[in-house]
């Protein structure tokens, strides 16, 4: 992919601060309209699904927007029909529900990393179009993102989180095993493209090798995308208090001290 120029932070807040007060208007349109929305974030490991989602999310109303991040499926789910345990996160009338990876497991990690047999993928490969017609067809505004990212930034943030402390957590050895993996998943993907990518449920790619410049196109085409109208904020007038504002008083349990600043 082409490179940019990297992204300042300034110069990106400055970006972004105009989307999430669209991203705000939008989300009252959804309750006001009684849409549901459903959004798929799929990408390499580290591509930047987590933060983009933190991105959109930040701002809204944690009852009405949903971050659902499954993590493997129990012994239980396993003998389940495969969609059925994303079916139960799927928003109600007034809900967007953010997907920080979805059903389409199967189709990348699974298949590549052995956890599916090829019979698995190819009935996956089938079932997904009609799944998602399905959801269309009952009115769901469903939008699919694939986060693009080349190797060797991918090595770079896999360096960053080996090295911080605070990002430890994010490498796993699923994770390292997958390194040696990337033109495989190139090839799992093009093939869940060339299955997936319908007229009713198309893909978007974006670019992620710079995740702030990823971040305002992806939220600007997501915007650009919704139907949404624009909906005036409730009025809310607040009258001044009737006496002198009150301090806080304890009889049973005193607060514990304050933080030391020096």
């Amino acid at each position: 992919m082409a490179r940019m120029g990297k992204l300042k932070r300034d110069r990106y807040e400055d970006l972004l601060e105009p989307m999430e007060r669209e991203l705000v208007a939008m989300a009252r349109w959804v309750v006001t309209a009684g849409a549901r929305v459903v959004v798929l974030f799929e990408g390499r490991d580290t591509a930047g699904k987590g933060g983009v989602i933190k991105t959109i999310s930040r701002y809204l109303n944690p009852r009405m927007c949903r971050i659902v991040a499954l993590g493997k499926p129990d012994e239980r789910e396993r003998g389940q029909w495969y969609f059925q345990r994303y079916v139960e996160h799927l928003p109600t009338a007034g809900e967007i529900v953010l997907f920080d990876r979805s059903w389409y497991n199967r189709a990348g990690v699974e298949k590549v990393m052995g956890f599916a047999s090829d019979e698995q993928v190819q009935s996956f490969l089938s079932q997904a179009p009609q799944f998602e017609r399905q959801l269309t067809d009952d009115g769901v505004i469903l939008l699919k993102y694939w986060l693009a990212c080349d190797q060797e930034k991918q090595e770079e943030r896999f360096e960053e989180r080996l090295n911080d402390p605070l990002k430890r957590w994010k490498l796993s050895p699923m994770d390292l095993a997958a390194r040696e993996k990337y033109r495989e998943y190139t090839r799992a993907r093009e093939a869940m493209l060339a299955a997936t990518h319908t007229p009713h449920a198309p893909w978007t790619i974006v670019d992620f090798n710079d995740q702030k410049r990823g971040r305002l196109t992806l939220v600007r085409d997501l915007l650009d995308r919704l139907p949404h109208e624009y909906v005036e904020p409730a009025v809310i007038e607040m009258d001044k208090l009737g006496a002198k504002p009150a301090r806080e008083e304890f009889d049973i349990v005193e607060p514990i001290a304050p933080y030391p600043l020096d």
